[in-house]
């Protein structure tokens, strides 16, 4: 079964290990030091540098609509016989968005509410980030569906870091 595995900047060494993935999307500030676990070859480990906002601010770098079609071209490479980690500083909000983007872009036909739903069940604290989301609705055509299936999941809870959770890529029933 194809999975999408999210978590922490801390965890992702034991999250690549324990799955076996072999794909790895890093989204974080640049400068901040990231080291991709050996068992990730160099072309399969994505960095988008860019700081967790939802509008642009001085001194940083906001989310953009780069940084979303980057993560497609290269979540389209991904082989999902084996599993991709996706991964933040925390785990709240980059990530999930990213792992939310990357099954409505691989899964057109799966109901995006649904794929909200089950972000909230696996981990109380995802908050997507709703900037990248924006991006990726107007790219994929889902005409705000999207953006309006983050906002019905709303804020997650308050953490420091989020609970790691995994996403299948298809609909298990």
């Amino acid at each position: 079964m194809s999975r999408i595995h999210v978590c922490s900047l801390s965890r992702i060494g034991a999250t690549v290990a324990q799955t076996g993935a072999s794909h790895l999307v890093t989204l974080i500030n640049a400068g901040t030091p990231v080291e991709r676990p050996v068992a990730i070859p160099e072309d399969r480990h994505l960095f988008l540098a860019f700081n967790d906002i939802l509008e642009p601010m001085e001194g940083m770098t906001p989310p953009a609509e780069e940084h979303v079609v980057s993560l497609l071209d290269f979540v389209e490479g991904w082989k999902p016989e084996k599993p991709i980690v996706i991964h933040c500083f925390a785990g709240i909000s980059r990530s999930t968005a990213a792992a939310f983007i990357t099954v409505c872009a691989l899964r057109p036909d799966r109901d995006e509410a649904e794929i909200a739903t089950l972000i909230r069940s696996g981990s109380p604290s995802a908050t997507p980030n709703l900037r990248l989301v924006r991006f990726a609705d107007e790219i994929l055509g889902r005409r705000g569906r999207m953006v309006s299936a983050i906002e019905a999941i709303g804020r997650g809870r308050d953490a420091f870091e989020g609970h790691p959770f995994a996403l299948d890529l298809d609909l298990v029933r």
